[in-house]
């Protein structure tokens, strides 16, 4: 094949939109999950944003001409995140998902990012395979759970909107948990008005951007999650992506009614911190 890369632009979100929503469908119809976009629009819709916020890096992949897949990489924080990597269907299978890859793990080390992150379907083998070549280590286990989410209250937990004003109490929080923060992702929660905080014991302890496929949350402890899922008014997108790893809070999440959508696999290179509290990762880590 005659296979070119090239940045990105806003011109090309329809059509790898388009190639994006055929290739989640494809391998999650082919074992029986639901795909991830419900249909072309949503999946063009989040490629224009990505395509157009200078927080991401964006590449696309050409043969012959024609637009063949694409991969995007979360630079917005220090740790980026990889996503969604996706090849037309009929173009699977000759190496273009692994140079796509290589493109934005050398992205990565060009810009000295001490670690990648990313998130893949459980019952995907073959990107489980792919990504376990190029490095990538298995480092959590997920559940992607969806449902109407429990009300209620956590005693001595208080959720309320995040103003500007609680961006260093919140990176302080994620530092405590991750060892780096994700500041430019909560400075993009802050403007679309998605964020939360939790107070405990008269200071923040906890945060999410949204609860959200494509938002992440961390706590000091379990309570503060619990806190943050119980002031949902709903789970936006696939669902929320919660460790089967931390048994309480899933354990927590089912007996309130939430059902497993799918399993995923979170994996990463180069740096990486056992967590030190509860999170929840985005899609994107």
């Amino acid at each position: 094949m005659d296979l070119k890369l090239r940045p990105g632009t806003p011109e090309d979100a329809e059509t790898c939109g388009r190639i994006c929503y055929g290739a989640f469908s494809t391998i999650a119809s082919e074992h029986n999950f639901p795909s991830d976009f419900p249909d072309p629009q949503v999946a063009t819709g989040l490629l224009s944003m990505l395509l157009g916020h200078p927080g991401f890096y964006s590449v696309v992949a050409e043969v012959d001409g024609n637009v063949v897949g694409s991969n995007f990489l979360d630079e917005r924080s220090t740790i980026p995140g990889v996503g969604p990597v996706t090849v037309d269907p009929a173009a699977q299978n000759h190496g273009v998902g692994r140079v796509l890859m290589q493109d934005v793990m050398r992205r990565a080390a060009d810009r000295g990012a001490p670690g990648i992150r990313l998130l893949q379907a459980g019952y995907h083998t073959r990107s489980l395979s792919l990504y376990a070549k190029l490095g990538f280590q298995v480092s959590d286990l997920l559940a992607c759970m969806q449902g109407t989410p429990p009300k209620g209250e956590i005693s001595g937990y208080r959720v309320r909107r995040a103003s500007t004003a609680d961006i260093e109490a919140c990176t302080a929080v994620c530092r405590g948990v991750h060892g780096h923060d994700r500041a430019g992702e909560l400075r993009d929660a802050l403007e679309q008005g998605t964020a939360l905080v939790v107070e405990h014991d008269g200071r923040i302890s906890g945060y999410a951007t949204d609860l959200a496929f494509f938002a992440h949350a961390v706590g000091e402890s379990n309570e503060d999650l619990k806190a943050l899922i119980l002031a949902a008014d709903a789970f936006g997108g696939s669902g929320i992506l919660v460790p089967t790893t931390n048994s309480a809070l899933f354990r927590w999440c089912l007996e309130r009614g939430l059902r497993v959508v799918q399993p995923m696999t979170l994996m990463t290179l180069g740096l990486h911190t056992p967590p030190r509290g509860a999170y929840l990762p985005s899609i994107l880590y």
